[in-house]
């Protein structure tokens, strides 16, 4: 079974020219569609937290995309006026049927982090809805720089 390799029209049409084997946007497809067949199961991107933050007058929001994730699996923690989402998943499958078991296991960790200074950290709420983790970072109020000038004698 491991010497099976997935091999379809795509990839038989690049073969069929060797001098473009070689080229390497060809070769970079030839390896994207070799992995992403039904021979392999679809490989999820690691570590690529999508990650949105805007400001508004009084506070920032920061908006991270965590789809398949579950609330219990998200650390958010603020220190030293370093905002950081973790996210660790440990999953585990286990089926049985009449003449076949089948047993995966899957971990997977990733983790963003953001300095954030001129923070109410005491303020800060986060909500978690539909793979969306919504963060409320309040604003500390800055006071505008008192400016004097010295005369020099």
């Amino acid at each position: 079974m491991f010497g099976l390799s997935p091999y379809n029209r795509r990839n038989r049409e690049m073969m069929n020219r060797p001098s473009d084997f070689f080229n390497f946007d060809n070769f970079s497809n030839f390896i994207d569609s070799f992995f992403n067949t039904d021979f392999f199961p679809q490989v999820q991107n690691v570590g690529q937290m999508k990650v949105d933050i805007k400001e508004k007058d009084n506070k920032y929001i920061l908006e991270a995309e965590l789809p398949g994730v579950n609330k219990d699996e998200i650390t958010l923690e603020l220190r030293n006026d370093m905002l950081t989402i973790s996210v660790e998943k440990n999953e585990q499958i286990e089926e049985t049927k009449e003449n076949y078991i089948r047993k995966e296991r899957r971990y997977g960790s990733q983790s963003r982090s953001f300095y954030v200074e001129n923070v109410k950290a005491e303020d800060i709420k986060a909500n978690f809805e539909n793979g969306i983790l919504s963060i409320s970072l309040p604003k500390k109020e800055v006071k505008p720089n008192s400016n004097r000038k010295i005369d020099i004698n």
